[in-house]
């Protein structure tokens, strides 16, 4: 059994994407190879490291980043136009805070001790871009983790200490020392990397050549 490493941060639209596209992927794979299974885990990447931990202004940030506000709404639709072929809805316009992702790694680190996070990941994402809900939020994040059946108490007194934030933040500082610069980044069983939100068709020719591989 393959593992797909994703490099990926739950602030990253091109990220939520990346997810429906692997999933793709793997789905043109079992066209050929029926049994073939995946294990996804997720590896953590700040997309904005300077983010205050209690987030700043979301459109404001976009606009001083990309130069304009007519610039930052034509990479809203093209994120909207990628994400339309998946099913996926953005709603910008919620968004009211740029969220610090911390929580939310240490969240999905926590989760993947215990097994497959793979929902919870998806319930984040959706948290940000189409419920526009601040994912810097513990008692927020807390809410969705028990909506993913985890115990919110549980998970709010381990987000309120600083209990594997400096590991999780070491995973980051390693990731980046090996030179990932850009999310999502697919790594399929340590072999072979793919940078991007690739189309499902690249993404499946990287698991098929890994397969093939002694």
């Amino acid at each position: 059994m393959l593992t797909i490493e994703i490099v990926s941060d739950v602030v990253c639209p091109w990220c939520f994407i990346g997810l429906r596209r692997i999933d793709a992927a793997i789905a043109l794979v079992r066209r050929d190879i029926p049994d073939f299974h995946c294990t996804k885990r997720w590896l953590p990447f700040f997309l904005n490291p300077d983010t205050p931990p209690e987030g700043e202004p979301y459109l404001p940030f976009l606009v001083a980043k990309f130069g304009g506000v007519e610039q930052v709404e034509a990479l809203f639709e093209r994120v909207r136009d990628a994400g339309r072929p998946y099913g996926l809805t953005y709603a910008f316009e919620k968004i009211a805070l740029r969220a610090n992702t911390l929580r939310a790694h240490r969240l999905i680190h926590w989760a993947q001790q215990r097994g497959d996070a793979e929902q919870l990941v998806e319930r984040l994402f959706a948290a940000q871009f189409q419920r526009g809900e601040h994912v810097g939020d513990i008692g927020l994040l807390a809410a969705i983790a028990g909506e993913c059946g985890y115990p919110a108490d549980e998970v709010a007194a381990y987000l309120a200490s600083d209990q594997d934030a400096e590991l999780v933040r070491a995973m980051e500082a390693e990731i980046r020392a090996v030179g990932i610069r850009q999310v999502p980044t697919f790594i399929v069983d340590r072999r072979r990397v793919v940078v991007g939100a690739e189309d499902p068709a690249v993404l499946a020719e990287a698991i098929r050549e890994t397969l093939a591989r002694p």
